[in-house]
């Protein structure tokens, strides 16, 4: 697990699915979840089942955000936050070879707990102010720095990333960086040149 980490948005739906395959179609995007929290949650598995066909067609893994039950129905994988639910209980739900991420905030401990429940993998944010947000603040570098160093499973950035502000959090220790407006806010034909330089800041050669 490395690379970019596409989160969508609540843009209406068919510009938001353009977007999703444009990305996907670089080959160069490493995750996507889908948090859609002003969308009805009865009208959210008909998009699942959308997106999920993009992600099959391109081979990326679609991780559902903090809802067990739609990730077990869709037998994807699970991100979750601190108050969304345990990751005991989702391992043992979705089984052993599902992703499941935690938040982790700014916190270490977190961190540590999360990876003992059977994280996959462990975010941090917001790393930037975010305009998705806005009440996370921002972190900065140094947690990631010690999480890099503290254990030994991805480590995710989220908030206020961009192509130009992230070569320092990837060089701080993010293996993934989560990132919504810098790709999915910007027009469809900007996104393939968008998602390249993202890949550079991965696979610098």
């Amino acid at each position: 697990m490395r690379g970019l980490y596409l989160i969508t948005n609540d843009d209406p739906f068919e510009l938001l699915i353009e977007k999703i395959s444009t990305a996907l179609a670089t080959d160069q995007v490493a995750l996507l979840q889908y948090r859609r929290k002003k969308v009805e949650k009865s009208h959210q598995d008909t998009e699942i089942e959308k997106i999920l066909k993009i992600c099959n067609q391109y081979n990326v893994p679609l991780i559902i955000n903090d809802d067990l039950a739609q990730a077990q129905r869709f037998g994807v994988h699970l991100h979750l936050g601190q108050d969304d639910g345990s990751i005991v209980e989702a391992r043992q739900v979705l089984g052993e070879s599902a992703i499941i991420g935690r938040t982790c905030l700014n916190d270490l401990s977190l961190a540590e707990q999360a990876i003992k429940d059977g994280a996959s993998y462990v975010a941090f944010g917001a790393i930037y102010g975010s305009t998705t947000k806005p009440e996370a603040g921002n972190i900065g570098l140094d947690v990631l720095k010690q999480a890099k160093q503290q254990f030994d499973i991805p480590i995710c950035a989220i908030g206020g990333l961009t192509a130009e502000n992230a070569q320092a959090v990837i060089d701080a220790g993010a293996d993934l960086c989560a990132v919504v407006s810098d790709i999915i806010g910007i027009a469809s034909e900007l996104i393939p040149q968008r998602v390249q330089a993202w890949s550079k800041l991965f696979n610098p050669f």
